[in-house]
């Protein structure tokens, strides 16, 4: 066996059915060998995509991603979509061809220290120098990738260990244990009891839920808990969608963008549960105010992420999942909060955003958002970009069963497309939609041509202002309007590239019946793609 079957037999092993990528020569002894296989192959257009393929299907399928391109340019344009993935903790394995063993080093044609340059993105990596040591090595990668704090493992493997001989016979390994990598699980039960002992004592607690709970998968626990206990619950970024967004203890998103009353729920809390989430600058960016006067628990499987920024009272390491769960059975009464969610309600009716209808010949966004949610299915999957589009998608959007996905930690435009058909392919059943911006569509607008190759069947709605909004929006206020490098001149027409790519094509202006449109637009399971006009200067204020 060579060593690129038994990457191939590796995959397999570890139940993969779809791997994303691009080819080339350092790459072609693997993509030839997985011909003989089941497993499905998708060539994206551009290799940052293959990484944004694998992270949406990470995220709806709940398993490890794969993605596989070449050695060199191919390679280092893999890195932004590594880079995040690692940001949002998304799973992947990210396989990479590399030039003959014995020229590493040499500066020859298509040669990229790959595993070096992703060293500050990525979980772990490996430069595999011996075909024999891939069974481990692949084992290692679904490893690491997929427990503890999830995120990306590379693997860059020479041309020359594809083409070799396994040395014995082929073995993969039933199970893993490395010394030096044991996650945290199970979380302290003496830490457990006395968060119970706070959340009965508190008056005013809130849980703040973020990317980690999906990870986890511990939605349906938390919500539960919160429940029982009648706690409030606002969200970051990475965590919307943990409670339905209509749901009455779901007091909205936190943050520098999230909603004034969220915020203001989490300063005024005496006990905050920070569960699965960073405690980053774009969630908290005065660490200082959630943690005066109050309890801070922060709950969360990475230790290093525990105290990093922000001190927390009672610190709990552990997966989110087991923990709620051992908190369900500890506590198995009751607490009323109610007087708390009353004064909580008043704040949401008085700081609601009020939005002004628009006569101008442009859609008003966050009440297309709105309708848009409510035209879509009751499970479907919402793919946010970023920029303005992602600020009105976190506020206006309403998750039911459903998903929300976007590029949080690292906010990388172009990511929508690509993540909503890895999310497309992880459950084919899902009504699966992507909202960009007219600047982030012409970064992945070439992925089209995927989508058609493959049946890959999407809906696509493209916010159209001309500009980079949310760059903009900050020249706006810090420059007094002076604007440079955010207008986009020489914008196709998106009704030829629909065309072009064979896919419908509608267009939403201030005139329109949104709701008869996006009626139109959703009643079938065809790509689509759908142009919304948008005022150039509307700002995301809430």
């Amino acid at each position: 066996m060579t060593g690129a079957e038994a990457i191939v037999k590796c995959l397999e092993k570890e139940g993969v059915k779809v791997i994303f990528g691009y080819s080339g020569v350092a790459i072609d002894p693997f993509w030839n060998k997985i011909l003989d296989s089941d497993i499905k192959q998708v060539l994206v257009r551009t290799e940052q995509n293959a990484a944004h393929l694998a992270s949406g299907y990470a995220r709806i399928s709940g398993k490890v991603g794969v993605c596989a391109v070449t050695s060199g340019p191919g390679a280092t344009n893999l890195i932004t979509g590594i880079a995040t993935a690692y940001a949002d903790s998304i799973p992947l394995v990210a396989i990479t061809g590399q030039v003959n063993s014995d020229m590493i080093g040499s500066d020859v044609f298509q040669e990229a220290d790959i595993t070096g340059a992703v060293e500050s993105f990525v979980k772990y990596s490996y430069l595999v120098r011996d075909a024999s040591d891939l069974p481990r090595i692949i084992k290692e990668a679904f490893y690491i990738a997929g427990t503890g704090r999830r995120g990306p493992v590379l693997i860059d493997i020479p041309f020359d260990v594809q083409n070799s001989e396994i040395s014995g016979r082929f073995s993969y390994p039933e199970t893993i244990s490395m010394r030096t990598y044991k996650p945290t699980v199970k979380g302290n039960i003496v830490q457990i009891r006395k968060v119970i002992k706070e959340v009965e004592k508190a008056k005013k607690p809130i849980i703040c839920v973020g990317g980690g709970v999906h990870l986890s998968g511990a939605a349906e626990e938390i919500r539960k808990f919160a429940e029982l206990n009648n706690v409030p619950v606002v969200s970051t970024m990475m965590g919307i969608g943990v409670m339905p967004s209509e749901h009455p203890l779901y007091f909205g998103m936190v943050g520098n963008n999230g909603q004034p009353f969220a915020n203001r729920a989490m300063n005024e809390s005496d006990l905050l549960l920070m569960v699965g989430a960073r405690v980053a600058d774009r969630a908290v960016n005065r660490p200082d105010l959630i943690t005066e006067n109050k309890v801070m628990v922060h709950i969360d499987v990475d230790p290093a992420e525990i105290g990093k920024n922000v001190g927390p009272t009672i610190p709990l390491v552990g997966d989110i999942k087991n923990i709620f769960r051992d908190f369900l059975e500890q506590d198995d009464h009751a607490d009323d909060h109610n007087e708390w969610l009353e004064i909580l309600n008043g704040y949401k009716k008085e700081m609601a955003s009020k939005r002004q209808p628009k006569d101008d010949g442009y859609v008003e966004p966050k009440d297309f958002i709105t309708r848009l949610s409510n035209a879509m299915q009751d499970d479907a999957v919402y793919v946010a970009d970023v920029g303005q589009n992602q600020m009105w998608s976190c506020a206006y959007h309403i998750v039911r069963n459903g998903r929300f996905l976007t590029s949080g930690g690292m906010g990388t435009m172009g990511y929508s497309i690509p993540a909503a058909m890895g999310a497309k392919l992880a459950d084919s059943s899902k009504q699966v939609v992507a909202v960009i911006g007219d600047g982030a569509f012409q970064m992945s607008m070439m992925e089209l041509a995927t989508m058609r190759q493959y049946g890959i069947n999407i809906k696509i709605i493209v916010m159209k202002n001309g500009f980079l909004g949310m760059v903009r929006e900050h020249q706006h206020h810090a420059y007094n309007d002076h604007y440079s490098m955010v207008e986009l001149k020489g914008d196709p027409d998106l009704s030829l590239i629909a065309a072009a790519y064979g896919m419908g094509y509608m267009k939403v202006d201030g005139h329109s019946d949104i709701d008869s449109e996006l009626e139109k637009f959703l009643s079938d399971d065809k790509s689509c793609l759908m142009e919304v006009l948008v005022d150039p200067m509307e700002l995301v204020k809430y």
